[in-house]
C-alpha cells in the first residue's frame, strides 16, 4: 500500500530531487490548513512557494503549500490535517541548512516555524530557557546576557538561524571544540508526533532516568517529529576570553599546528582555520586585518579564568610558533576580537565576490590527517577545474571546502557534485565522517552506506517506526533512497522511481 497517496501535478524544473513529481494539495486540505492557522499563514501559489523550494544547498524541490502556524497546538492540528489527506510535512526553520534537510523532497506541506519565536521562560538559577523553535539563535545569547549567562552552540549562521533548525541537525559552530554541539545543550522537547500528539521527552536537568529520547531526536533531522519547545541549558559568561590570529606561510603548517596545540593538553574554545582564497574574499569585504600574503591562518579563542587565559594563551603562542607561524596576534578587547570573528562568521558570503554559486561540504577527519586529506581534497577541486577555498573547525576535524563554481555555465554542477562526492569519501578512508555538524539531509545520504551496513541501517530506521513517523516527517531524508525518492540525494543525475498509477510510493 502506499504510505503518501499524492497525485502528480508536474516535473520539478533542473536541479531538484532527480526527477520526482509534485503532488497535488487539496482545496479541501488548504481549507483545512487555513481554518487553523488563518488565510494569510497559507500559501500555496507558485510565487509564494518560490521562495521555499530551497535553502543553502544545490538542490531544488518546491513544496505544495507552506503552513506558518503560532502555537504547538496549531503545528498538532496541521500534522492531523495533513495525516489525514495522506500529505508529508516536512518542518523547516530559517532555510539556513546546508544539507537540504528542510526540502520538500516530495512535496506536501511545509510547517515554517518562524512565528514561534517566543523565550518562554528564563531561569538564571538553574540556568535553563525554555524557547519556541523560531527564537534565532544569537538572539538567545542576547536575551540572557543580562544574566551573565549565554547559549554556547554558535553556528556560523548564528545570527539567522533557529534554535528548531539548529536541534534538528544538532548543529555546531566555531565554540563546539571545548563547549559541545546542540545535543550537549538540550535538557527536554515538546514534540508533534506523526498522530498529532504533543508529547514531552527529557526534562529540566541532565540525568532524567529512561532512555534518551531526548539525544535521539536532537540530530533526527526532522523525520521523527516537529520540536515545538525547547529546554536548553545556558552557560556562564567567561570571566576572561583572549582570541589569538596565528598567521603561516603554508598551510601544512598551520595544519601541523592544529595537531600541536591539541597534543599539548590544551583544548581552545575555539580552534579555526582560512585558507588564503577565504583571507582575500574577507579582507575584501570586511577589511579584519588578515595578512594576504599568508597561505593560512587560525583564529584560536580560549576563556575562562583570566590566569588559565593568559597561560593557554601564551603557550599557543608558543606552539604556533614553534609549529612555523610567523607572527601570532591576540586581542583581549572585545571590539578586536568582535572584528577577528567576523571574517570568519562571513567568510561564505564573501566567497560571493568571487563566484556566484559554492558547495560547502561537511567533511570529518581525524586532526592527525587534516595536511594529508586538505591536500588530497585541493587535487579532486584542480582535476575537476574547480575553485577551492577551505575555512573549517579544524580543532576536531570538521572540513569545509567549498567548491566554487557558475551554475549557469552547462554541466558546471554535475562536475561540483562529482568532485564532492570524492572529497567524502577521502574523509571516511581517512578514518571520518560524511558531516559534522551539516546533517545528512538530502545531500549525503547516499553516503550513508559507506559507514553503516543494512543491519545498521534497519535498526535506525525502526526508530521512525518506533515515533510512529514512517515518511510523514520529512521523507527521502538521512536515510539512503526510497522508492520515489530518487537514486542519489542531487538533482537531475538520475529518476525517481515509483510513479505508480499517478500515486506517489516511498
Amino acid at each position: 500500500m502506499p504510505i503518501l497517496n499524492v497525485m502528480v501535478d508536474s516535473v520539478v524544473p533542473a536541479y531538484v530531487v532527480g526527477d520526482v513529481p509534485h503532488g497535488v494539495v487539496s482545496g479541501a486540505l488548504l481549507s483545512a490548513l487555513e481554518a487553523i492557522v488563518g488565510k494569510t499563514y497559507v500559501m500555496s501559489t507558485p510565487e509564494d512557494l518560490l521562495v521555499y523550494e530551497y535553502d543553502a544547498t544545490i538542490d531544488r524541490a518546491r513544496p505544495q503549500a507552506v503552513v506558518l502556524p503560532n502555537t504547538a497546538e496549531q503545528v498538532a492540528e496541521v500534522v492531523r490535517a495533513a495525516r489525514r489527506f495522506d500529505v508529508p510535512v516536512i518542518p523547516r526553520g530559517a532555510g539556513t541548512g546546508i544539507s537540504g534537510g528542510a526540502l520538500a523532497a516530495v512535496g506536501g506541506v511545509v510547517i515554517a516555524l518562524t512565528r514561534m519565536k517566543r523565550v518562554l521562560e528564563v531561569d538564571p538559577e538553574n540556568r535553563i530557557a525554555v524557547v519556541e523553535p523560531g527564537v534565532v539563535n544569537l538572539d538567545l545569547s542576547r536575551a540572557v546576557a543580562k544574566h551573565g549567562l549565554f547559549y554556547a552552540p554558535d553556528p556560523s549562521s548564528q545570527r539567522a538561524c533557529t534554535l528548531g533548525g539548529n536541534v534538528a541537525e544538532n548543529a555546531g559552530g566555531p565554540h563546539t571544540l571545548a563547549h559541545g554541539a546542540t545535543t550537549s545543550h538540550v535538557l527536554g522537547l515538546e514534540l508533534v508526533l506523526a498522530n498529532g500528539d504533543l508529547v514531552w521527552v527529557g526534562g529540566r536537568t541532565r540525568d532524567v532516568p529512561g532512555i534518551d529520547l531526548t539525544g535521539a531526536f536532537v540530530g533526527s533531522e526532522g523525520t521523527l517529529g516537529v520540536a515545538t519547545k525547547i529546554v536548553v541549558r545556558l552557560s556562564r559568561l567567561p570571566e576572561s576570553t583572549r582570541t589569538l590570529l596565528a598567521i603561516f606561510n603554508r598551510l601544512d603548517d598551520a595544519s601541523n599546528a592544529v595537531t600541536a596545540i591539541i597534543a599539548a593538553g590544551i583544548v581552545p574554545s575555539a580552534l579555526e582555520m582560512m585558507d588564503k582564497m577565504i583571507i582575500h574574499a574577507v579582507e575584501q569585504a570586511l577589511h579584519c586585518g588578515y595578512p594576504l600574503d599568508a597561505e593560512a591562518v587560525l583564529l584560536i579563542e580560549v576563556d575562562g579564568l583570566e590566569e588559565s587565559t593568559a597561560e593557554e594563551s601564551t603557550e599557543i603562542d608558543r606552539i604556533c610558533i614553534a609549529s612555523g607561524a610567523r607572527e601570532v596576534r591576540q586581542a583581549v578587547e572585545q571590539a578586536g576580537r568582535d572584528l577577528l570573528w567576523a571574517g570568519r562568521k562571513s567568510s561564505l558570503s564573501a566567497l560571493g565576490r568571487y563566484f556566484p554559486n559554492f558547495y560547502v561540504l561537511d567533511g570529518v577527519v581525524p586532526r592527525t590527517r587534516l595536511v594529508e586529506v586538505l591536500r588530497e581534497s585541493n587535487a579532486v577541486a584542480e582535476r575537476y577545474g574547480l575553485a577551492v577555498a577551505n575555512v573549517f573547525h579544524a580543532g576536531d576535524g570538521n572540513l569545509h571546502p567549498n567548491l566554487l563554481f557558475d551554475e549557469r555555465v552547462p554541466g558546471t554542477t554535475e562536475k561540483v557534485l562529482a568532485a564532492g562526492a570524492e572529497i567524502m569519501r577521502l574523509c571516511v578512508d581517512a578514518g571520518g565522517s560524511i558531516t559534522g555538524e551539516h546533517g545528512v539531509g538530502l545531500e549525503k545520504r547516499d553516503f550513508m552506506a559507506w559507514l553503516f551496513d543494512d543491519a545498521d541501517m534497519a535498526a535506525m530506521a525502526k526508530l521512525k517506526q518506533a515515533f510512529g513517523a514512517d515518511e510523514y516527517f520529512n521523507p527521502c531524508k538521512a536515510f539512503p533512497s526510497h522508492r520515489g525518492c530518487g537514486e542519489v540525494g542531487h538533482a537531475n543525475l538520475q529518476q525517481a522511481a515509483g510513479r505508480l498509477g499517478g500515486e506517489l510510493y516511498v
